[in-house]
């Protein structure tokens, strides 16, 4: 489970926006014309791709970078692989075809598998793993000058498998040198089996994916022009494409990042269970007979209403609406709550809540949470509505206190189920009302003497559909070398968290940090550097970031460095796409620098691929753009 907690210390609670700085286009930007164009299309099968393939291909990055030398390679529409030399900043790119990829025959049968986009990686300055996607993969040596030599070819097969292609279309997502002798390429791919098959009459039940580990012995000595098979050294199988697949070497271990975990092949995939019209009956509440003669009885109401969203859970408790806000004392801790309420007489039908240091189902921000008293709620009873902010964004809670439902004898402990009709959430609804009148105007909502409630960036501005839409659920997946699920990391409860950003391709070799969502924030968390259970520590903020990233509809890339946000827009045959840049501030500044830079112009068409390089000597970053029609280079950037 992977723990994002931020650091307070960190984080800006006053800070009011971006300004803009401007940034002199003519010195930053180049725009070359790209001789060997490349393109986003691609042979499809005869059967369309699913929404998780369509979504992972929008944000393919067709551009790999070796950043040993400032070369970039890619594969253009003929299945050339051509190397891009942006290193000298005192010429123009250079451009050469170093390889021509062999390109299968299409048959009907090969037809009902889907191909991959071409993918490259590099191993170090010289050596790239490039993937044609029809499922072979050729090394190469790439020289300064001059043609690249082959050194070996394999084919990615799965004797277990049952398709009708020879091999399996694959994605090489990285290649790591494990030792001095050993390099291993990770890949994905496309389950596919008889009852998945477009073409069989047998239901699509679900999609799955599978992660390759293929071990290569180095160095490449001698060249092999027949194709191999590919040496798997572990094979995990998923519900999605990876995001972000790499090794950690304090921890021997690989980790994969994705929208969904990456169990062994040997694990079963826990299907929902759906049941039919016939087998649906009402279930009887505690105390209510079902078929009992007569008038039905009415039932006693549960001590509290509760609902939840992917990051807060919502409890309402029934008070009698005489309570005075001076008697109601509500203390919170990260795994407890604490409720008291010091009422003399009861309403006839409710129960005064009392609870001390009552066990909570998971953990909470203690800091983030809090609670309302609405008097006005109902007209007999007020509503007092907390309001649990989940420390595991996405964990779906089962109850509110651990030992609800369970052996307990403990009166409180009765288990209330989730409340989702919406009538029932009425009295919580119209208790909310205030609260969010309060943040609109900008008062203080909770009575703590708070201050404001939302920052003025987002004042008047704010959409919690389009918020909660920012970024992509993901989880963190840890594979030992030889396959297994290292001792640390075994047993541990799945916990989705909120990514917004992975650094910028050619950045953080030997570090890794991920720029998560935290409210209206993103917090920037580097994995640490010694072995054992890894621990994520809050680097820096990029305050409102999710906010500012909400109001980019047309994003393609998302990436970070250091100090910086980078968010990369599309961009068409005849709109130009921008890169909106995002800085990092002191935490005690209420300001940070935003930069917009135009990539795209004219007919430089869609934006395909990512990455940066440091010169030597150089004053900043130099990031490479590659578009359909053109290559755009950043220079200077810092």
């Amino acid at each position: 489970m992977a723990d994002f907690t931020p650091t307070r210390s960190l984080l800006n609670p006053k800070f009011e926006g971006y300004k803009l700085q401007l940034l002199d286009q003519n010195d930053i930007v180049r725009r070359y014309d790209l001789p060997y164009k490349t393109t986003q299309s691609s042979t499809y099968g005869k059967y369309p791709l699913t929404l998780r393939e369509v979504q992972s291909r929008i944000t393919h990055n067709h551009l790999a970078i070796s950043t040993a030398n400032g070369r970039g390679i890619y594969v253009d529409t003929h299945h050339r692989v051509v190397a891009v030399d942006v290193g000298d900043a005192n010429t123009d790119p250079v451009f050469t075809v170093v390889y021509e990829l062999p390109t299968s025959l299409v048959t009907p049968q090969v037809d009902l598998v889907h191909p991959e986009y071409p993918s490259a990686a590099f191993l170090d300055e010289r050596i790239a793993f490039v993937g044609n996607g029809q499922g072979n993969l050729f090394i190469l040596d790439i020289p300064i000058t001059g043609s690249a030599a082959l050194l070996a070819s394999f084919q990615l097969v799965d004797k277990e498998i049952s398709t009708s292609s020879p091999c399996i279309p694959f994605r090489v997502h990285s290649v790591v040198k494990t030792s001095d002798s050993t390099a291993v390429a990770l890949l994905s791919s496309r389950y596919y089996e008889a009852a998945s098959d477009p073409s069989s009459k047998h239901p699509i039940k679900y999609h799955a994916f599978d992660v390759w580990a293929a071990g290569f012995a180095l160095p490449f000595s001698e060249m092999k022009v027949e194709a191999a098979a590919l040496d798997i050294i572990w094979h995990r199988r998923g519900e999605d494409i990876p995001i972000l697949m790499t090794y950690n070497l304090a921890r021997n271990a690989y980790l994969l990042l994705g929208s969904s975990t990456y169990r062994a092949i040997s694990d079963p995939y826990a299907t929902r269970y759906e049941p039919s019209a016939d087998e649906i009956a009402p279930i009887p509440c505690p105390e209510e007979v079902l078929d009992a003669e007569g008038s039905p009885q009415p039932t006693k109401p549960y001590p509290y209403s509760w609902t939840q969203t992917p990051d807060v859970v919502t409890v309402a408790f029934p008070l009698p609406s005489t309570t005075q806000k001076s008697q109601i004392r509500v203390t919170l801790s990260q795994q407890t709550l604490t409720l008291h309420v010091a009422v003399t007489s009861t309403a006839e039908g409710i129960t005064i809540p009392h609870f001390s240091a009552k066990q909570l189902w998971d953990g909470i921000r203690p800091s983030t949470s809090f609670w309302t008293w609405d008097r006005e709620g109902e007209h007999k009873f007020g509503i007092l509505t907390v309001h649990l902010d989940k420390q595991n964004e996405g964990t779906k809670w089962s109850n509110i206190f651990a030992a609800s439902g369970t052996s307990s004898t403990d009166a409180d402990d009765v288990d209330v189920p989730e409340t989702l009709d919406p009538s029932e959430l009425y009295a919580v609804r119209e208790a909310l009302e205030k609260y969010t009148t309060a943040l609109r105007d900008g008062e203080d909502a909770s009575g703590l003497g708070l201050g404001h409630g939302l920052p003025s960036l987002a004042q008047g501005e704010m959409d919690e559909e389009v918020d909660a839409e920012v970024g992509r659920a993901a989880f963190a997946t840890w594979v030992g070398e030889d396959g297994s699920s290292p001792p640390w990391f075994s047993g541990q409860r799945d916990s989705a968290f909120n990514l917004l950003s992975a650094p910028l391709p050619g950045t953080e070799v030997e570090s890794l940090s991920l720029v998560v969502k935290y409210g209206l924030d993103g917090t920037r968390h580097l994995l640490s550097d010694s072995g054992g259970q890894p621990e994520w520590k809050h680097g820096n903020t990029f305050s409102a970031l999710a906010f500012v990233l909400a109001s980019k509809r047309d994003t393609r890339f998302t990436y970070h460095t250091s100090d910086a946000v980078f968010a990369f827009e599309n961009g068409t045959q005849d709109r130009g796409g921008n890169v909106y840049m995002y800085r990092s501030s002191n935490p005690k500044e209420i300001w940070a620098k935003q930069s917009v830079l135009a990539v795209g112009q004219d007919d430089a068409g869609s934006l395909l691929g990512v990455g940066t390089f440091t010169p030597e000597g150089g004053q900043g970053s130099t990031i490479i753009c590659l578009c359909e029609n053109k290559l755009v280079v950043l220079r200077n950037v810092r």
